[in-house]
């Protein structure tokens, strides 16, 4: 099975807040920053299962809302689900996860950094305790880049151990993994068994993309390591051609090299298991073998 943990849907770029359009605007340079859901759909084409994450951030002004995102799922519900997006810091967040839920979404995104919440916040380890207790995985993004705003001191990933010590059986996945801090999340991964890391943006970077898998390796923490795509700034096609290409920067050298078993691993990898969320997708689309991923086949589908 090929999941995207980390993609992105929005109606209208003002719902990133003022900040965060301008950051936008500059990462996307020509390209429009409003994705249409017909462009997500044809991007989503070679992935049995995405994961579409809402946002949500008093501090920055952000609001990618639940309902929202259950919209976008209920399209094609047996290969997309929902994470909503939670602000512990606003009030009344206990209501909007479980509203989120009858929705009918099924995780929680969190951003420290561009909520200005430390991760060990009250508010947070209370948002943390009620996730384990119900099996909702969550998902950290950074944020740290979303403005000039964000708190990038409260998105450095050993903050997290605390969380994973207080509640060993939380599932959750440090988005890009937790760039800028590479090794301190490969640390985190070998030592709490539920935690995950997906390689969004960091996958469009070849060079720390090569050095992070053999790291990832030589920490034995390969299987914690998920696709994820950053949709739309990355598709899950490219993010896949470049994972296969990880060894390409290194031949003809004396430098290690991941082996190919490992790279499909990561890619096949069945994260819906890993965060326990197997259950909500019945009837997957058809799933594509790492022989339909060669170099000739990859193009970027938006």
């Amino acid at each position: 099975m090929i999941v995207d943990v980390h993609t992105h849907l929005w109606e209208q770029p003002e719902q990133w807040g003022e900040q965060t359009v301008q950051r936008l605007a500059a990462m996307r340079q020509e390209q429009p920053i409003t994705v249409t859901s017909w462009a997500f759909d044809q991007a989503m084409s070679p992935v049995d299962v995405a994961i579409i994450l809402g946002f949500e951030s008093q501090h920055l002004d952000t609001a990618i809302s639940s309902q929202q995102i259950a919209d976008y799922v209920a399209r094609r519900p047996n290969q997309y689900l929902g994470f909503a997006g939670i602000d512990p810091l606003l009030p009344g967040w206990n209501d909007r996860l479980t509203e989120a839920m009858e929705l009918g979404l099924v995780g929680v995104t969190l951003s420290p950094a561009a909520q200005a919440c430390h991760p060990t916040h009250t508010q947070a380890m209370k948002l943390y305790e009620r996730c384990e207790k119900q099996g909702i995985p969550l998902l950290i993004h950074p944020g740290t880049h979303m403005s000039h705003s964000s708190i990038m001191a409260f998105s450095q990933p050993y903050l997290f151990d605390e969380v994973g010590r207080s509640f060993p059986e939380l599932r959750l996945v440090l988005a890009q993994v937790g760039h800028p801090w590479l090794d301190e999340t490969l640390v985190l991964l070998s030592k709490h068994p539920h935690f995950y890391a997906d390689l969004s943006d960091i996958s469009a970077k070849p060079w720390p993309l090569y050095n992070l898998l053999v790291k990832a390796m030589q920490w034995q923490v390969t299987d914690h390591l998920l696709l994820g795509s950053d949709f739309p700034f990355c598709t899950p096609q490219q993010a896949i051609f470049n994972i296969y290409s990880a060894n390409n920067h290194v031949k003809g050298t004396s430098l290690p090299t991941i082996p190919r078993q490992i790279l499909s691993r990561i890619i096949e990898q069945d994260a819906l298991a890993c965060l326990g969320l197997s259950h909500k997708i019945t009837q997957p689309v058809a799933q594509l073998t790492a022989d339909d991923h060669t170099e000739d086949n990859h193009q970027d589908d938006v």
